[in-house]
């Protein structure tokens, strides 16, 4: 038996339910990643995707799953794949709250075999020591010359106090005394937030076929919660196709998710919200 690595923590329960049953056909198929992708017809890498918990596969992949694991009625597996895809276009639930939900199975998940890199959506960027140390400088550097900015205007206040409220200069230390007490404004906080992504639509025809210049895939399924340049790219060609995916941000997000369940209905697919090789082929067409 193939070992499996955990699923994602943010995972719906419905979805977990699917995926660990696809992994276990999988297993019972004895079939490796490529060969399973040679007699399915979808990618290595979209196949990861599945069995990794990433993105919610196609009914049509689960259908030939099902067929080559030996499944002669897959009508349960597919009552199930349609639970976990109502599950997945819900928004993603944060860990803390999921661990509130029931566990879908008592079980332990099964482990990915080994060399598969069946991960989530993706590693987190590690904070460079480096970036963090000049952050860290910067702040220190313009509250010392906010600091020294401020004692210096205290200082000339009092001396300007003094001089000036008698006709004589003597003057009566009022001002020193309301300099003195003056609060200091404290230095904003340099912002450390990560620059959005953006993404541009370069539409160009080649060989019958519109690229927006983002990604050229025709096979990879992204769905709902995904995010990258091939959300960017089917983003641009939806619009192209008259259908507005909202901002062109590369998140695959519910504007998206709409339009591409839109185009899905007018071009006469199987109407799941998600971007595989069918619904590739209507937007490059």
């Amino acid at each position: 038996m193939s070992r499996w690595k955990a699923l994602p923590t943010e995972l719906d329960p419905r979805a977990r339910q699917l995926v660990i049953r696809l992994r276990r056909l999988k297993d019972h198929s004895g079939l490796s990643i490529r060969q399973l992708a040679a007699k399915t017809g979808y990618s290595p890498k979209s196949w990861e995707r599945y069995l990794g918990g990433r993105t919610l596969p196609p009914r049509e992949a689960v259908e030939a799953l099902a067929r080559i694991a030996g499944d002669d009625d897959p009508t349960r597996l597919l009552a199930l794949h349609e639970v976990a895809a109502e599950g997945w276009a819900a928004p993603r639930q944060s860990p803390h709250h999921l661990a509130t939900d029931p566990a879908p199975e008592s079980e332990p998940e099964p482990e990915p075999e080994p060399g598969m890199e069946l991960l989530s959506a993706g590693p987190e960027r590690p904070t460079s020591p480096g970036r963090s140390l000049l952050i860290a400088l910067v702040a220190g550097a313009v509250t010392l010359v906010l600091a020294v900015s401020s004692a210096v205007l205290i200082t000339a206040r009092i001396m300007n106090d003094g001089n000036d409220d008698s006709p004589n200069g003597t003057g009566t230390g009022t001002g020193s005394a309301t300099a003195a007490t003056a609060p200091l404004a404290a230095p904003a906080a340099p912002s450390s937030a990560p620059p959005r992504l953006s993404y541009t639509c370069r539409l160009k025809r080649v060989d019958g076929l519109w690229y927006a210049g983002n990604s050229r895939t025709r096979e990879d399924t992204v769905a709902y919660g995904n995010n990258g340049v091939e959300v960017a790219e089917a983003q641009c060609l939806l619009r192209r196709a008259g259908i507005s995916p909202g901002g062109i941000d590369g998140d695959f997000g519910p504007l998206t998710f709409g339009a591409v369940k839109a185009l899905q209905k007018r071009a006469g697919l199987h109407v799941d919200g998600m971007v595989g090789p069918q619904t590739w082929k209507a937007l490059r067409g």
